[in-house]
């Protein structure tokens, strides 16, 4: 069941989604050459807490972090650690959840560790354009499957591919509720947009083949074939006008 939120949950959102976007925008500065991926993942944990937040990763089906962490062909789940250290031109994907008095905010950026590859560019661009294209399709009367096919043909405008085994979500009292949210389009119309639906809209892409491996950790989601990956992702309300991103200042 896709649920409706009152504004006192689209409030309580608001306040879990401003977090994530405050940590998101803060630990920009913190990606440096030699900086391990655990540091990032204690500073942020202790921010979070600090703004009267819970890490909704944390402890969700076993996860051991409040970051997901993950480098270059790593898709999404990467578990931060003291021996992961962020080297010039990796790019690194953050993903991270908020839990605010029992209401969900969710958020995702690629980031570049100094300077790049103009592939690493172009695929952290792309990723980025599609998640807007997707959320420009988040408003009342059109579909799931609209906010599919924009992010499918943008992405594919660009060369890339886009990974099919993971999705985008509702969020709410939970990370995750109805409607899943496919990156690729399938033809499917999908369920309709109303006003008071929050969304997780994420893109998840790849320089190579859309195919993914899980690794031997059980959460790390790395490319089939070793190509770059990129995630971007926004906690997003659709209302009666334009949509309303919930995880941006």
């Amino acid at each position: 069941m896709i649920s409706l939120k009152s504004e006192r949950e689209i409030a309580l959102m608001r306040e879990a989604s401003k977090i994530v976007a405050v940590i998101l925008n803060e630990i920009a500065d913190r990606i440096k050459n030699g900086v391990s991926t655990l540091e990032l993942n204690e500073w942020a944990e202790n921010r979070i807490r600090e703004m009267g937040g819970s890490p909704a990763f944390k402890g969700y089906r076993g996860f051991p972090a409040a970051l997901c962490t993950s480098l270059n062909n790593e898709v999404v789940h990467g578990i931060p650690k003291a021996t992961r250290m962020l080297k010039e031109g990796d790019i690194l994907g953050i993903d991270v959840g908020v839990l605010y008095q029992g209401y969900y905010g969710d958020g995702a950026c690629t980031f570049a560790v100094g300077q790049v590859s103009p592939e690493a560019t172009r695929i952290m661009s792309s990723c980025r354009k599609a998640l807007f294209a997707g959320i420009k399709q988040a408003r009342c009367g059109r579909r799931v499957g609209d906010i599919s096919r924009a992010i499918n043909n943008s992405v594919r405008a660009d060369g890339f591919e886009i990974v099919r085994d993971l999705s985008g979500h509702g969020i709410g009292s939970m990370l995750h509720e109805d409607p899943q949210i496919l990156n690729y389009y399938n033809g499917k119309k999908g369920s309709k947009l109303q006003a008071g639906m929050t969304l997780a809209i994420e893109p998840m892409i790849a320089a190579g083949t859309w195919e993914v491996r899980t690794m031997s950790d059980n959460w790390t989601v790395v490319t089939a074939d070793g190509g770059l990956s990129a995630h971007f992702e926004h906690t997003v309300l659709v209302t009666s006008g334009e949509p309303e991103i919930l995880s941006r200042l």
